[in-house]
């Protein structure tokens, strides 16, 4: 019997040496249910040409049954929930290191100059570098995009810019969704150009600037955008850079401003007078309303609406990367490479170490929430939004 298993054990090694050159590898495969494998998807820069006009129609929010996620076969356990948004546009280089600083020392562990820690369960991490990111976006003339970079300080991504006639340094600046390499934008931050308003006979036309400069990627006045058209990277005032609504998928929405309502506040105070005479109205009205036509009227994603200066600016469009909310890092190693620790449950401690600790069961024993110190979750949150109205 020896004898002939011999020769089986041959043939069945032959087998498994055949079946191994048969067999796929699933090192880099994607399950992408809506594009095939066997269709080219090459949307790399090379093969994107700059639109002429842009287009105005924004992408306020992605869909999560698009084929703009990835989803892996799942060789190892890391990656049977792994989820990320399909970015084939992205730089796949280094970036300048001119515009780029270090990011060490004691803030990536959470503490502050003294080394005590104010930011709880940050530390280790993968090494990176800070972007030098213009949120001001004061330079004026056309800009070219080179290409689109990933950030790894944060979720949107962020464009490379130059100057269209050559002159001047790159520099970094938020993009918007739908910004490709080679698109032209612009800031209108230190004024009209002199070409636009000579075109509008040297009065501002809204409707004329309004078809000129409405465009992805475009920095504007919020007075001069027209309603209904998303913003982001929004200054709070005209003295400042943008601030609000800077990651990933976020915007701003122009519902009024404050021109147009005065206008009809007007119009009704002095009732069915056909000639618009100011002397009708008292000095604290004029006052009021001259107060209200400086602000425009702006709605963030979360729902909260602001009072914003007419002369502060934004970007227009829709803060790239709007898939990064469906992405699933798969394991916890992942969060650890992002410098984030664990984070461990007050209910699963002793007595000693939180007041939720201890206990025969998984309760806090009828107790409200309090922080690891016993300070109330209530007046923490509390604290956290009167210091966010103050700024």
């Amino acid at each position: 019997m020896l004898q002939l298993r011999l020769p089986i054990r041959s043939i069945c090694r032959q087998c498994q040496n055949q079946a191994s050159s048969l067999r796929r590898s699933y090192a880099t495969q994607v399950i992408d249910p809506i594009k095939p494998s066997h269709i080219s998807t090459d949307t790399s820069d090379s093969a994107v040409l700059p639109q002429q006009p842009q287009s105005t129609n924004f992408k306020l929010s992605g869909a999560p049954d698009e084929a703009a996620l990835k989803r892996y076969v799942p060789r190892t356990p890391g990656l049977r929930h792994l989820v990320r948004p399909r970015n084939d546009h992205i730089w796949k280089g280094r970036p300048i290191k001119s515009l780029t600083l270090p990011k060490k020392g004691q803030a990536r562990g959470g503490r502050n100059d003294s080394g005590r820690i104010r930011v709880r369960h940050r530390g280790g991490g993968h090494k990176r570098r800070i972007r030098l990111v213009d949120f001001t976006r004061a330079t004026p003339g056309k800009q070219i995009v080179e290409r689109i970079e990933h950030d790894p300080n944060r979720s949107a991504h962020i464009a490379l810019v130059r100057s269209a006639d050559g002159t001047g340094v790159p520099s970094y600046i938020l993009a918007a969704e739908g910004m490709r390499a080679g698109d032209v934008i612009e800031s209108y931050r230190s004024g009209i150009p002199e070409e636009l308003m000579q075109a509008m006979g040297g009065q501002i036309d809204q409707g004329i600037i309004a078809s000129k400069t409405a465009f992805r990627g475009n920095c504007q006045k919020l007075g001069l955008i027209p309603v209904g058209t998303p913003i982001f990277n929004i200054a709070p005032d005209k003295d400042t850079y943008g601030k609000i609504a800077r990651s990933a998928g976020t915007h701003g929405m122009i519902i009024g401003k404050g021109e147009d309502t005065v206008q009809k506040e007007m119009l009704r105070a002095m009732g069915d007078s056909d000639i618009l005479d100011l002397t009708q109205l008292s000095p604290g009205q004029l006052k009021k309303f001259e107060k209200a036509a400086n602000y425009v009227t702006v709605k963030l994603s979360s729902g909260e609406v602001r009072l914003i200066d007419k002369d502060a600016v934004a970007t227009i469009g829709v803060a790239s990367n709007v898939n990064f909310k469906y992405r699933q890092l798969g394991k916890a190693g992942r969060k650890r490479w992002l410098g984030i620790r664990p984070t461990v449950r007050g209910v699963a401690m002793n007595t000693v170490d939180h007041p939720h600790g201890g206990g025969r069961g998984k309760s806090k024993s009828n107790r409200d929430p309090v922080s690891p110190w016993g300070i109330p979750v209530s007046t923490i949150a509390f604290e956290c939004e009167t210091t966010l109205t103050m700024r």
